[in-house]
């Protein structure tokens, strides 16, 4: 049985599921859906067609599926959807999607929005992400599986930051951020591999297969776009391959610099890996 305080504003229509926890001073729109067990702390505000799934923790004066920012937005019938185990911390703002982008902004499962983290129209989230405070993402961002954005970073529409890429704090992302990678500054480029989460989920010959295709198609001379065509006629990792797809793939250009003497690799272990 849901536990919906007599103070919230819960308009007709809206879908309630089971053993929902809604607090006072909360609002919820006649076309929301909230799945199971998904708590709504002191005053959250759920607009529009937004969907909720199971198990997600909503703190205090989060505002999710408010029309998105953009001027031209007309009115249109887009959505918002997050999905399961999600924490999203206090003074969050998730827009939905508009009608140019596919109108649809989708949250995948398990990630952690801390306070006044942005996510603008046509987003799509992956799962097991964690957004730290006041960051910003611009339309249209893409961003994959076990990401970590440090806080107070902007990201500029439409870029896609591939899977297991960690961000520095304060870094200002404006193009393409390919999978495994570790980025820093202002305007943030590649300082190397996001080792530490590699290693958290990745094995050890794995790693050193994505090691020694980072620095074959990094630090070669050749154009990006050839070496990387020219580096997929023989990989066979999996991981090593989504890695120069991406490259392939990307829009915005990949910020990196040729024999970047700060680059984070860990010399001890490249010393092992045949080139």
């Amino acid at each position: 049985m849901s536990e919906i305080s007599p103070l919230a504003i819960i308009e007709n229509g809206a879908k309630i599921g089971n053993n929902v926890s809604i607090a006072p001073f909360c609002f919820v729109s006649k076309d929301a859906e909230i799945g199971d067990n998904t708590t709504l702390a002191l005053g959250v505000a759920i607009y529009g067609k937004t969907k909720i799934g199971e198990n997600n923790e909503i703190f205090s004066y989060a505002v999710l599926g408010s029309k998105p920012q953009d001027l031209k937005y007309k009115g249109e019938s887009v959505e918002l959807i997050i999905g399961n185990r999600n924490k999203i911390r206090e003074f969050t703002m998730f827009n939905p999607g508009t009608a140019g982008g596919g109108g649809k902004t989708i949250i995948g499962d398990d990630n952690l929005f801390m306070a006044y983290v942005h996510i603008a129209h046509d987003c799509i989230i992956g799962n097991g992400t964690i957004l730290a405070n006041n960051v910003t993402l611009g339309g249209h961002v893409y961003i994959g599986d076990f990401a970590v954005i440090g806080g107070l970073t902007p990201i500029h529409q439409f870029v896609k930051i591939g899977d297991f890429v960690m961000i520095g704090g304060s870094s200002a992302v404006a193009q393409d951020i390919p999978p495994y990678c570790l980025v820093e500054g202002n305007r943030a480029y590649l300082r190397g591999l996001n080792l530490t989460g590699l290693r958290r989920k990745f094995k050890r010959e794995d790693i050193d297969s994505i090691k020694r295709t980072y620095i074959n198609l990094f630090k070669s001379d050749m154009p990006l776009l050839e070496n990387s065509r020219k580096l997929l006629e023989t990989e066979e990792n999996v991981y090593s391959r989504n890695l120069l797809e991406f490259v392939l793939r990307n829009k915005r250009g990949i910020p990196y610099r040729r024999n970047n003497e700060d680059e984070v690799l860990d010399d001890n272990d490249l010393k092992n890996i045949n080139m």
